[in-house]
């Protein structure tokens, strides 16, 4: 049993951090539909900053690419048993996650799953979207997780 419930929590990596990706082409974010976690009632995605140590993201407008490719080294060591990049796996797929979700809401659930799918509203419906799987807390540092962040802005 409880190796049943470490696999469980190995392929719940990451589930709630990404809405799920399409192969149709990006529309405007306004035009954009809302992910199935959401309906139509609720405020924007883009608004929610999720519950965790992160309130604010500093992005440049140019990927760092260094630190996108720190972020591919963690992501591939720590995600990949859930996500593939750009295709729905056991988790979503992070590709084009930032016309989704705000970057602090990324990276709150990330460092802070545990907290986000007991009180953040899109993460409780992604947790009922993925079968209850709920997202392993990998442990990773702020500089990790905000690495992993831009290196989602490649994708």
């Amino acid at each position: 049993m409880k190796k049943l419930a470490i696999k469980l929590l190995a392929l719940s990596l990451l589930i709630g951090v990404f809405g799920c990706s399409s192969d149709k082409p990006e529309a405007a974010a306004s035009d954009a539909p809302k992910p199935k976690s959401m309906l139509a009632e609720e405020a924007d995605p883009m608004t929610n900053k999720g519950i965790g140590p992160i309130t604010s993201v500093e992005m440049s407008a140019a990927v760092d690419q260094t630190l996108a490719d720190h972020g591919k080294s963690v992501y591939e060591k720590m995600c990949t048993a859930c996500h593939k990049p750009t295709e729905k796996f056991i988790g979503p797929a992070p590709k084009g996650v930032l016309d989704r979700r705000s970057p602090e809401w990324v990276m709150n659930m990330i460092l802070n799953p545990e907290q986000m799918v007991k009180e953040d509203p899109i993460a409780k419906k992604l947790l009922v979207e993925y079968n209850m799987s709920p997202m392993a807390n990998q442990h990773l540092t702020e500089d990790d997780a905000r690495a992993v962040l831009e290196y989602f802005r490649t994708l």
